[in-house]
């Protein structure tokens, strides 16, 4: 009689976890939608820094004049019509289970000159919208928060 009774429950379980597993597909697919809609937007056109919040210190003028491209193949140049610097960038699913867009890592990665090598992280999408992307990092090693927001030219 106890195995009788316990069928039921086992059959609950599965299918609890089978809604669960199909659930991770649905968030799986949001993400990918919410990535790719951030990467088209970034590739639109170009982009300049309005806002550079460095730990509480603000450093936006140091990239004053320069036009930020977001371009294929992962190649991000910056350039003042004199000056060029070249990185890469990416987005990212930094492996979350909701469908978020908090979930996206915006990877920007400078080598040189030391200001732009500052830019070099993977930021957190705060939000995003066809003209403007506010990017947030909080720093695991000294606990400051940085900002940085790009606005379409």
């Amino acid at each position: 009689m106890k195995k009788l009774k316990l069928i039921p429950i086992l059959a609950a379980l599965f299918m609890l976890n089978v809604a669960s597993m199909c659930s991770n597909d649905d968030n799986t697919s949001n993400t990918n939608t919410v990535q790719n809609q951030v990467v088209s937007t970034a590739t639109s056109g170009t982009w300049r820094i309005t806002y550079f919040n460095d730990s509480g210190t603000i450093k936006t003028t140091q990239f004053n004049g320069y036009n930020f491209t977001f371009g294929p193949s992962n190649v991000l140049t910056a350039t003042n019509g004199t000056n060029t610097y070249t990185g890469t960038w990416s987005v990212t699913d930094s492996n979350s289970n909701d469908d978020s867009i908090n979930d996206l890592d915006f990877n920007i990665l400078f080598v040189s000159p030391a200001h732009y090598a500052e830019l070099s992280d993977d930021w957190d999408i705060q939000s995003r919208t066809d003209t403007k992307i506010e990017l947030i990092d909080v720093s695991g090693g000294n606990g400051g928060t940085d900002y940085l927001t790009f606005e379409k030219n």
